[in-house]
C-alpha cells in the first residue's frame, strides 16, 4: 500500500512539473510571437461566424448565379473570390466585400449568405479572401484586394459586373481594409506612399459601405485588460510589432489620418454595444469636417437591446434589417 502510495504521489509530481514546465513554455512563446493569441482569437471568432452563416441561411434566395472560388492570384492561395447575382443578362452594380476578423481570422465563407441576400436586391455581390495574420502581414490584405479590383474589372463581363459602379464594403477588420483600399483609389500621393498600384479609375468607385470597423490603430494605446490582450495581439499579428501604435505603418494604416474631400461617398454604421464604436465616430466626424458624401446608421446610447460587434448580420432583428435595407438605399443612390 505505501509503495503503491509513494509511486502515486511521485507520478503527481511529475505530472505537475511536467504541466509547469508546459505552461511556463506557453507563456515564454507567448511573448515571443503573437502565434498563441492569434490562433485562441481564431478559434473563437471562426465558431461565431459559423454561427451566424448559419442563421443566414434561411434568409437565402433560390436562383442566384454563383461563382464560387474564382482566383484572382494564381501565386497565392488565398487569392480567391466568390461572385453571387441575379440570373440576369446585363452587368450591375457591384458590391466588393471584405470580411472581417480581427485581421486574424476569417473567410469568404463567412459572408457568403449575406452577400446572396444582398445579391437578391439586384446586385452583382463578390467576397474576396486575402492572406490573414501572423502568417501574412500589413499591407498584404490591402495589396490583395486592390488585385482582386483588378480582376473584376478584366473579367467584368463574364462576372456580370460594372466595372463603372463598384461599391466597397467591409466589416470589423475587413472594413478597415476596404476603407483603405478606397483611400489608394482616390488619392494617388497615398498609394505611392504604400506602393500598392491600383488599377481603378477614381470615378469607378462610387461608394463605402462600412459595418463596425476598426479605423484608428492608434486607439489601441487607450485598451486595458482583456480588450488590451485582444488588440494587442491583433496589432502585433497583422502590422509586426509588439508598439504597433509607435510604428509608421500605423499612422499609415489609420484611416481618419487620411481621409480627405476626395474620399468616396460613405454608409458607416456600428452597434450602441459596439466595443469598436470610438472607431466609427471618430471617422464620422472626420468624415463631416472633410464634407465627405456620407450616410451613418447608429443607435442611441439607451437603445434595448444593446447591439454588439456585427449586429447587421442578424437578420432576424429589426435593426439587422433596417441596417439591410438603409446599405442597399445607400448603394442604389450612390450607383445611380
Amino acid at each position: 500500500m505505501g509503495g503503491a502510495v509513494d509511486r502515486t504521489l511521485s507520478l503527481a509530481r511529475r505530472v505537475v512539473l511536467g504541466t509547469a514546465t508546459a505552461a511556463g513554455a506557453l507563456v515564454v512563446t507567448a511573448r515571443t510571437t503573437p502565434w498563441p493569441s492569434a490562433l485562441l482569437i481564431r478559434a473563437a471568432f471562426d465558431r461565431g461566424a459559423a454561427r451566424t452563416s448559419a442563421a443566414l441561411e434561411k434568409h437565402v434566395p433560390a436562383d442566384l448565379v454563383e461563382v464560387v472560388d474564382e482566383a484572382y492570384d494564381i501565386s497565392s492561395p488565398d487569392g480567391r473570390l466568390d461572385v453571387f447575382r441575379p440570373s440576369r443578362d446585363e452587368p450591375l452594380p457591384t458590391v466588393v466585400w471584405v470580411h472581417g476578423g480581427a485581421f486574424v481570422s476569417g473567410s469568404k465563407r463567412d459572408v457568403a449568405n449575406y452577400l446572396r441576400v444582398l445579391a437578391a436586391r439586384g446586385l452583382t455581390t463578390v467576397g474576396v479572401d486575402y492572406s490573414i495574420a501572423p502568417g501574412a502581414r500589413y499591407p498584404t490584405p490591402v495589396r490583395q484586394v486592390a488585385a482582386a479590383l483588378a480582376h473584376l474589372v478584366d473579367h467584368a463581363d463574364r462576372l456580370g459586373v460594372d466595372p463603372g459602379r463598384l461599391v466597397l464594403a467591409g466589416d470589423s477588420a475587413g472594413a478597415q481594409i476596404a476603407a483603405q483600399v478606397a483611400l489608394l483609389v482616390t488619392d494617388s500621393a497615398y498609394a505611392a506612399e504604400l506602393e500598392i498600384d491600383v488599377e481603378l479609375e477614381p470615378s469607378s468607385l462610387r461608394g463605402l459601405v462600412l459595418f463596425c470597423g476598426a479605423y484608428d490603430f492608434t486607439l489601441a494605446q487607450g485598451s486595458s485588460g482583456l480588450g488590451r490582450w485582444f488588440i494587442d495581439t491583433a496589432i502585433w499579428s497583422y502590422l509586426g510589432s509588439r508598439r504597433g501604435h509607435d510604428e509608421r505603418t500605423t499612422r499609415q494604416g489609420t484611416v481618419p489620418l487620411h481621409v480627405s474631400p476626395s474620399f468616396p461617398a460613405t454608409f458607416v454604421s456600428a452597434g450602441n454595444g459596439d466595443p469598436l464604436l470610438p472607431h466609427t465616430l471618430g471617422l464620422v466626424d472626420v468624415l463631416g469636417r472633410h464634407g465627405v458624401d456620407h450616410e451613418v446608421l447608429l443607435f442611441p446610447d439607451e437603445h434595448e437591446p444593446r447591439l454588439g460587434h456585427e449586429y447587421q448580420f442578424d437578420l432576424d432583428t429589426r435593426e439587422g434589417r433596417e441596417a439591410l435595407d438603409r446599405a442597399v438605399a445607400f448603394i442604389e443612390r450612390v450607383v445611380g
